[in-house]
């Protein structure tokens, strides 16, 4: 029976540092990083704190990346937390006041961050000031404390869940894109590098392609892909062990996953292709709805599998043709699509 070599296996560091510390190390979102470089310059030309910034886009694409390289450029602390986790406005006080000059805050799914916590960050963002009230009742008095200046980086996937109040005391707003394969492609190549694990170009350029345009799903394939070669290749990754990797892995060629083909497959064969509304669908996949409205969603209609229609969603003649579906099953809905 063979046995594994113990200078195979990777510390977790190792997997740890793949995230890249510096702007000019990150890679894809070219005007992004190109305006960013702007923004810290200027701030550290003025030995001010620089200004909020919010980062918005779908899952994975980089937003604490972003956030973890600004800290890093600006030499600061950086101070993570969530919306959910700040569940007090004495949560995010105490966050607030122990935070030394210039020092970044992160607020990951700022959006979900309750009301009453939000308020606090108005004259916290605006005047580094901190408005607390101390006592109940008729003894109840409000204490102003400064803070420290410092910069908000709020993370989001659904901007428009944002309160307009919170959402104009942003100085900073960007999008982040979802990546093209060959960008992937540089990013696998990148992360390759830094495992100690050999790629080839074909190799890289094939699990970007199935990436579904999004680094975090990138690098998770290439810590797969590394696997099946290293028990049942010769560990390079090449264009044919990735895709016989992937094909385990359950990813097809245009990077959609199981979940993917079933809701395509339930649209097309229990609503005739739809329209279909997404509470429905979700039933019907034995899924959330806002997983299916995040996760799966943008990435099908991106790729032109979906349609987001008035009367719900529509299954596209190319996803017809993708699923080996005859065109002679095109709903009405499908049709009116094309």
């Amino acid at each position: 029976m063979a046995e594994f070599a113990p200078k195979t296996l990777l510390p977790d560091s190792a997997d740890e540092s793949i995230r890249p510390r510096l702007l000019d190390d990150f890679i894809g979102q070219e005007e992004l990083r190109a305006n960013l470089r702007v923004y810290l310059d200027a701030a550290r030309e003025r030995g001010q704190a620089m200004d909020h910034v919010l980062f918005y886009g779908n899952p994975g694409l980089g937003k604490t990346t972003l956030a973890r390289i600004m800290a890093s450029e600006l030499g600061v602390n950086l101070v993570t937390t969530s919306g959910p986790v700040l569940e007090r406005s004495g949560d995010l006080a105490a966050i607030l006041t122990n935070l030394s000059r210039h020092d970044i805050l992160f607020v990951d799914e700022i959006h979900r961050m309750p009301t009453n916590v939000e308020e606090v960050l108005y004259p916290a963002m605006e005047d580094f000031t901190l408005d607390l009230i101390i006592g109940q009742g008729p003894a109840a008095r409000t204490v102003k404390l400064d803070l420290e200046p410092f910069t908000l980086v709020g993370a989001t996937t659904r901007l428009g869940l944002l309160s307009s109040p919170l959402r104009d005391r942003f100085g900073i707003i960007s999008r982040l894109e979802f990546y093209a394969p060959e960008e992937l492609a540089r990013v696998v190549e990148r992360s390759a590098r830094i495992l100690g694990v050999e790629v080839t170009a074909e190799g890289a350029l094939e699990i970007g392609r199935r990436a579904r345009g999004t680094p975090r799903i990138a690098n998770r394939l290439l810590r797969r892909v590394r696997d099946f070669a290293a028990v049942y290749g010769k560990g390079v990754v090449d264009g044919v062990q990735a895709r016989e990797a992937l094909a385990r892995l359950d990813v097809d060629e245009a990077g959609l996953d199981e979940m993917d083909r079933k809701i395509l497959t339930v649209l097309i064969d229990h609503f005739n292709g739809g329209p279909v509304g997404v509470k429905t669908l979700a039933v019907a996949c034995s899924e959330e709805i806002r997983t299916i409205e995040d996760i799966y969603e943008p990435y099908l209609i991106q790729c032109g599998f979906l349609n987001r229609t008035p009367r719900g969603r529509v299954a596209t003649p190319k996803a017809y043709r993708h699923l080996d579906r005859p065109c002679g099953d095109l709903g009405q809905g499908s049709l009116l699509s094309r």
